[in-house]
């Protein structure tokens, strides 16, 4: 029995309820008496008594420090590891169940159908399912975690009692659930709409009017009721609230200016607590009396005397024998070849080639004998042969590199076969491609580079006679080489060691594997081969294939050679390899796993004959950290490596610091090795610094003194020396990932992803595993290829167990996890995947995953600490006190005085503007204010003074005969853009009415535009609409009905086309009871309706303000009646509604009207009218300026040999009401210059909710970098800098504009070059708001505010926009210095994440510039989670590519994680009639699940 032995009253407590648990599991069936034999033996083995006839001890032992017990604990080690073999497939699947219990609702990434059409079964290549890779054949697992382990727990978090578990989830969302308002649902693809039964309750109806504002009904929790997006989101935020285990050393410190790393170092680290090593010598290489002087005189010899013995088999596709070549054939064909190169290639046969040239191989892996007789030929002719890889295809991974060496490195010959040269890929006329770079005799593939290591004939030589020492080769034997002949084990063992010992050699293809996976096996059995070439990926197909042949014979092998076997997982392979054959003959004996490396060539092999191989559980903690730690705890994080025997024959071995100086590691350390040896590489050809630091390394002692003066080689191999000198490899340099201080094998990660039933969901072999930068540290991607019957469950979970797993035994959080459609990801020539082509394609995403899950929250642990905000210890009188000592002016700005006028009369036609229209029409009735063209450039429609005055009356009569309105009714002017709408607008002027402009319901789409027209005439409470006879039609239509009540409009008056009957009313005169009303009511001009973020405005303004507003523009842009200007905007509100109805009549001059829909039928409308009319000054919107720059940036050649010149426009003005856009407009100047337009013509506006008009024109405009925009400070840096963020003045300041900058929370002035709100103080400011829909108490607040501290009587109005001031050199017309205010956003926008304040237009740049196919995007917060939404515009297959880069991108830029990212169609981000995101209106869109998005992806 396993107890007996063992004090069981002894026994921990915790081993005892595992015994328990046992018995238990055991009575009830759940176990098989075998299987429970077993735990309970492994259970009670580390607590068997010592005794005479046992040599266990206690592993308490194995804690101690010294050297000699740490041997031993290695000892004991190996001895242990023979019970269990396979412990690292068990820890998987004790970490899995460790969580069995913790079932928590992760949010599944939501996916159109159409965004990834898995490709059938039948177009899939099976047999590539267990490809693997060159580095990566070893990662075979023949068991995995099955079943057993219940519903799947994806990640190891705590879950609160409330939340469902993933399967109900995912039942719910199969049976019911709709990711747009078109109700796609998120598992079951394409189908129809949803039943009534499967919708999301709808929130009750409101008792007041609810309008399509940016406002949601708050669910108790926080969760909207009826969004399922936001229960993902609410789900999500569960999985983050789990506390992570104690965070690692903070990298960064914020001190408010600058982010500063502070490397800290764990004490709590394991350190190497032995002695300095000594190197480790091989045994003294034997003199061979009879050893061939060159590898050619032992083919000469074998080719005289044995020329019928056979030296080659190739074989076919099928793994039948194609031709055997004898040495005879050999030698003879390689004479003939090394005769043709040096006498028939030159021009009459001149001799081109000289000794020591070099001449590249260019054959395919299926042609062994064209290769060998290519081979000795150039070592006969002298010349120096490069084998390289066949390029198949220009996209082949790698094949942009050959040529590198062939080029650099001096190949002006390459060698191949005739089938081989019809396979090359070639150009259209029929020439082979020119490819750039490969290979020298041997190459190494290190971080996508590839670098030639050129090795001496004698050292080549050496090599073969330490293999032949080592291997004990003999004459006459049979050797089967499944590795690619062309270089390492291939090359030095199936070529030359080969024919140095008259061996016969029988190669077996790449393609033949493929086919017929057990063909290696077959060769074995039928030519009684003594040893065989293989890698782990041979023995797991082996394995695979083993039903196939039962009668197949494996007792000849004395050596069947591991070439990957230092791969520290390939132990399962040989020992389940072992397992299945060993009935067939195979001796456990001849396994033998050896180390190589290109730079030191064969470093260690284990010896035929020896024991059986030794073992070691190492602590995977320990070994992340460097050191060796026998494992004694936690059994899920053991590491099981096997020796690679000893150190080659000749050769001398150590173990040196794999950073830094080469600096000799102690005995429990992990370092990387180094040998001396005469048979080995001596440099990288053409590379000298590179060389010195690989080929030319002196180790040092702990003191810096050299140990010696011999050079030794790195081989690039991770490792250390057991007891007896055995060497063990743990990895290699190029697989190691360095993650905040602590070193990951590449190969540990992919052998734990596989351990999580890849089965169902990848193919084995297919997986890879780098690492990339990002935020200061290195990030570990895992990308796999998944099979076509996966589903997208089964891949999700998988994806989540693998997270679990790798969290629980690496300690280390995944980056991103990755799934690829079949045979996608680039692959290497013999079918591995080639690991730099596809971290580049994630880089660059063009990796097309359909499966991808980002968990940034769990790895990304170096983030600046969030800043807490400070108590306010000092007040805003102190600060400004402060300010003034330290010589900082107040922040503020002025524009020009507008000045008084004197004549009363001008002060009269300047007080209303009806009066203005009325003294015009009389003083110069033909002069022209108004053109509006169509799309052909054609004026179809003009208006002089006197003709809009008519116009005017005769609305004006309308609306007293037809609207029935009293004096101050609101009257709704819905018109498209043209002069009906001014007409209108001076009607109601002239009839004593408000007029309220608004955009016309688009008749396509009424179901969205109508409401917003509803709700506006509601708020203003109109008493009439005035509009067309099209418009009215559409207001009474069925489909408006289907929308709106059309029942309850108010009374609509159609004013027609222009009637030419006469007037009721006098040309020159007005009727007294117009004129009265007009005077009687000169508190309100008109009404501007401003839609912001949070609330519904209408505005209110004056008479008085507008005519102080027109004034302030004429004197500002020189407006005269003799001037004309160009409007390419909508005139419904803000300054475009100014522009269009009120500036031409007050100052006079012409206005050229080009309404914004005319682009699109015509884009080059607005620039060819500019060059046509020659117009100085031109306004737009940024919506324009972007068609125009995307549409016909391109065709300025076309357009300049139209004529079209631009050299006469002054000022290009971009009227918004938000930051400048300075990519934009420093695009459209410089692809427009060509035409003629100055770089200082386009300037910007600026104007907010309390004033139309702050900011215009400004003719020098002058981008400034401020970093720091994060708090209130700013600072001036250089074009550039990081954090720094661009930006350019938003316009001069109007006369009679004052601007402060104040702080938004104490409400006092700040300091210059301080951020903080636009306070304005403005005689054309709105006079209120007439009625706003949302928050009543906002009036006082925005128009009637006044200082904490400074100067309390004035009164301001708050812009709600954030920004500052800073004086400039430029000087003003009276000699000041120019003050310049820069608008940086919206305060409403601002998103408050780790305790700053960040704007959403900078992380969307960011967004922007991350991919090609991202057209555009938006940003938003809910519950603390940062949303990005990305617009794609090229094909649905880049949509998950975009999901790693924006996540990176944020955090590199913005030091934030995102949270979700939302990928949807173009278009879909609402834009208002400026080029306006509207993020709010968005967000509730995301949250009620209307987006229809191609994917969601919910970063954990």
């Amino acid at each position: 029995m396993a107890d007996r032995g063992v004090d069981m009253s002894a026994l921990p407590k915790e081993v005892k309820d595992q015994l328990a648990e046992l018995d238990l599991e055991l009575s009830e069936g759940d176990i098989t008496q075998k299987g429970y034999e077993k735990k309970r033996t492994k259970l009670l083995l580390p607590f068997y008594v010592q005794t005479p006839g046992n040599k266990l001890t206690s592993p308490l032992v194995m804690e101690t420090k010294s050297y000699s017990i740490f041997l031993f604990s290695l000892s004991l080690s190996l001895s242990l590891s023979l019970v269990a073999p396979d412990i690292h497939t068990e820890a998987v699947q004790a970490a899995l169940a460790k969580h069995k219990e913790e079932k928590m609702a992760l949010p599944m990434p939501t996916k159109r159908r159409s965004t990834y059409v898995q490709s059938p079964i039948n177009n899939c290549t099976p047999p590539d399912s267990s490809s693997g890779s060159e580095d990566e054949g070893a990662l075979r697992r023949q068991t995995s975690v099955g079943a057993d382990l219940g519903a799947p727990a994806p990640t190891s978090l705590l879950q609160p009692p409330s939340l469902q578990s993933p399967d109900s989830w995912i039942n719910r969302s199969v049976q019911g659930s709709s990711t747009s308002s078109s109700a796609s649902s998120t598992l079951s693809h394409g189908e129809g709409k949803p039943q009534a039964q499967s919708q999301p309750p709808q929130p009750q109806p409101q008792a007041q009017p609810q309008y399509n504002v940016c406002r949601t009904t708050p669910h108790p929790s926080g969760v909207p009721v009826n969004s399922r997006v936001s229960t993902k989101i609410q789900q999500l935020l569960n999985t983050l609230k789990r506390p992570k285990r104690p965070p690692l050393s903070e990298f960064f410190m914020d001190d408010q200016e600058e982010i500063v790393e502070v490397p800290q170092v764990d004490p709590n680290t394991p350190r190497p607590e032995g002695r300095q090593i000594i190197p480790v010598k091989g045994e003294p290489l034997g003199v061979v009396s009879n050893w061939p002087p060159a590898l050619q005189a032992a083919l000469a010899r074998w080719g005289a005397t044995q020329g019928k013995s056979p030296a080659l088999t190739a074989l076919d596709i099928t793994g039948k024998p194609l031709y055997t070549l004898t040495y005879g054939k050999l030698w003879s064909r390689s004479v003939k070849l090394a005769y043709t190169l040096l006498n028939k290639l030159g021009p009459k046969n001149e001799q081109i080639l000289k000794p020591g040239d070099r001449v590249a191989l260019v054959y395919p892996n299926s042609d062994p004998g064209m290769f060998w007789v290519a081979f000795y030929g150039c070592l006969l002719a002298e010349v120096i042969p490069v084998p390289i890889e066949v390029p198949l295809s220009r996209k082949d991974a790698g094949s942009s590199q050959v040529g590198f060496l062939l080029g650099s490195c001096g190949v002006g010959l390459a060698l191949t076969s005739e089938i081989c040269l019809k396979g090359l890929p070639k150009t259209p006329t029929g020439e082979i491609l020119q490819f750039k770079g490969q290979d020298l005799l041997l190459f190494r593939n290190k971080e996508g580079t590839v670098m030639g290591v050129a090795v001496a004939k004698v050292a080549m030589l050496t090599h073969c006679q330490a293999l032949t020492q080592a291997c004990n080769y003999c004459e006459g034997e049979t050797l089967v080489n499944v590795l690619d002949f062309k270089k390492d084990m291939g090359l030095w063992h199936g070529v030359l060691t080969s024919v140095m010992n008259r061996i016969h050699t029988i190669s077996v293809p790449y393609a033949v594997m493929k086919a017929c996976p057990l063909s290696w096996v077959q060769r074995v059995h039928i030519h009684k081969a003594r040893v065989a070439l293989v890698k782990c990926r041979d023995l797991h197909w082996a394995m695979m294939a083993h039903r196939d042949q039962r009668d197949t014979s494996l007792a000849s092998l004395r050596m069947l050679v591991v070439a990957d076997g230092a791969n520290p997982w390939s132990v399962s392979s040989c020992d389940a390899f072992l397992n299945m054959f060993q009935s067939h003959g195979l001796k456990p004996e001849a396994i033998c796993p050896c180390a190589t490396s290109p730079e030191a060539m064969t470093v260690a092999i284990r010896v035929p004959g020896t024991p059986l191989p030794a073992r070691a559980i190492l602590s995977m903690g320990g070994l992340s950290h460097g050191v060796i730690r026998v494992n004694t705890e936690d059994k899920n994080s053991a590491l099981t490596v096997q020796d690679v025997g000893h150190v080659m024959p000749g050769a001398l071995m150590c173990i040196v610091k794999p950073d830094g100086p080469p600096q000799l590691c102690k005995t429990d350390e992990i370092g990387e090795i180094v040998v001396n040896s005469r048979a080995g590489g001596n440099m990288y050809y053409g590379l000298p610094g590179v060389t010195k630091n690989t080929f030319e390394v002196i180790p040092v002692n702990a003191l810096g003194a050299p140990i010696g003066e011999i050079p030794f080689v790195r081989s690039g191999l991770l490792g250390f020396v057991g007891p007896g000198s055995l060497i063990f490899v743990v990895g290699k340099n190029e697989g190691l990932l360095m993650v905040s201080g602590r070193r990951h094998n590449a190969d540990d990660l992919v052998a734990t992803a596989l351990a999580v039933e890849p089965v169902k969901t990848v193919y084995r072999g297919r997986i890879t595993v780098f690492s990339v930068t990002v935020f200061y540290d290195e990030r570990i991607v895992i990308v796999a290829e998944q099979r076509p019957d996966a589903s997208e469950e089964d891949s999700f979970q998988w994806m989540s167990r693998v997270l679990q797993a790798i969290d629980s035994i690496h300690q280390v959080g995944l980056y991103c996890l990755a799934l690829v459609p079949a045979n996608t990801l680039p692959k290497t020539p013999l079918g591995g995947i080639h690991i730099s082509e596809t971290k580049q394609h994630f880089l660059d995403g063009n990796l097309h995953p359909c499966n991808i899950l980002m968990c940034p929250h769990t790895c990304v642990t170096n983030l600046p600490k969030p800043r807490q905000k400070q108590p306010v210890g000092v007040g805003p009188a102190s600060i400004m006190v402060g300010n003034l000592v330290a010589g900082k002016r107040i922040a503020q700005a002025a524009g020009r005085d507008l000045g008084m006028i004197e004549d009363q009369d001008l002060v009269r036609k300047h007080q209303f503007l009806s009066e203005a229209l009325q003294w015009r029409a009389q003083t110069d009735p033909d002069h022209c204010l108004y053109v509006l063209l169509n799309a052909k450039g054609v004026a179809v429609c003009t208006a002089t003074c006197v003709q809009l005055h008519k116009r005017a009356e005769k609305i004006a009569a309308a609306l007293t005969e037809k609207g029935s309105i009293n004096t101050g009714d609101n009257v709704v002017l819905l018109y498209p853009p043209g002069i009906d709408l001014i007409a209108s607008f001076y009607g109601c002027l002239y009839a004593g009415c408000v007029p309220v402009t608004v955009r016309p319901p688009h008749p396509q789409n009424l179901a969205a535009t109508l409401p917003t027209v509803r709700m506006i005439i509601d708020v203003s409470k109109a008493a009439c609409i005035l509009t067309t006879q099209n418009l009215m039609r559409i207001l009474r239509s069925k489909e408006a009905a289907a929308t709106v009540n059309i029942k309850t409009w108010p009374t609509i008056v159609d004013t027609g086309p222009p009637s030419h009957r006469p007037s009721r009313y006098p040309t020159t005169e007005l009727p007294s009871k117009i004129l009265q009303r007009d005077v009687d009511h000169p508190s309100r001009c008109c009404l501007d309706v401003c839609v912001t973020l949070l609330c519904v405005f209408v505005r209110q303004i004056s008479h008085a303000a507008v005519s102080a507003l027109c004034r302030s523009i004429k004197l500002q842009c020189e407006l005269y009646s003799s001037r004309q200007i160009a409007i390419c905007l909508d005139p419904y509100c803000g300054l475009g509604f100014v522009l269009w109805c009120l500036a031409s009549v007050y100052s006079g001059h012409q206005s050229i009207l080009i309404p914004p829909l005319e682009l699109e039928s015509c884009l080059p409308l607005w620039l060819s009218t500019l060059s046509q009319y020659r117009i100085r000054d031109t306004f737009c919107s940024y919506s324009v300026m972007e068609l125009c720059t995307k549409g016909i940036g391109t065709q300025t050649e076309i357009l300049k040999s139209r004529g079209l010149n631009l050299s006469c426009v002054r000022s290009c003005v971009v009227i918004a009401e938000e930051r400048p856009r300075l990519a934009l407009t420093m695009s459209f100047s410089k692809l427009f210059k060509d035409l003629g337009l100055s770089p200082r013509a386009v300037s910007t506006a600026f104007g907010s909710r309390v004033n139309l008009a702050i900011c215009l024109q400004v003719f020098n405009p002058s981008p400034s970098h401020c970093a720091c925009m994060f708090s209130l400070r700013v600072r001036l840096v250089e074009r550039g800098a990081p954090q720094s963020l661009p930006l350019m003045e938003s316009g001069k300041i109007l006369p009679g504009v004052r601007v402060i900058i104040v702080n938004p929370e104490t409400r006092g002035p700040l300091g210059d070059s301080h951020l903080g709100e636009i306070w304005i103080n403005s005689p054309h400011s709105a006079s209120g708001y007439y009625t706003i829909y949302g928050e009543e108490s906002l009036q006082a607040d925005h128009f009637n505010t006044k200082l904490s501290f400074g100067d309390p009587t004035t009164l301001w109005a708050r812009t709600g926009y954030l920004g500052f001031v800073k004086r400039t050199e430029l000087l003003d017309a009276a000699g000041d210095r120019h003050d310049a205010l820069f608008v940086v956003g919206s305060l409403d926008e601002t998103l408050e994440l780790r305790g700053l304040r960040y704007h959403p237009i900078d992380i969307e740049t960011s967004v922007s510039r991350a991919h090609r196919s991202i057209a555009e995007s938006a940003v938003f917060t809910w519950t603390n989670l940062l949303v990005v939404v990305a617009e794609l515009c090229g094909s649905e297959q880049d949509a998950l590519d975009l999901v790693p880069l924006v996540t990176n991108v944020v955090l590199e830029e913005h030091h934030l994680i995102v949270g979700v990212v939302v990928i949807v169609d173009p278009g879909v981000i609402p834009i208002n009639s400026r080029g306006e995101k509207q993020r709010m209106h968005l967000r509730d869109s995301f949250l009620a699940d209307q987006l229809d998005p191609i994917y969601v992806a919910y970063n954990m």
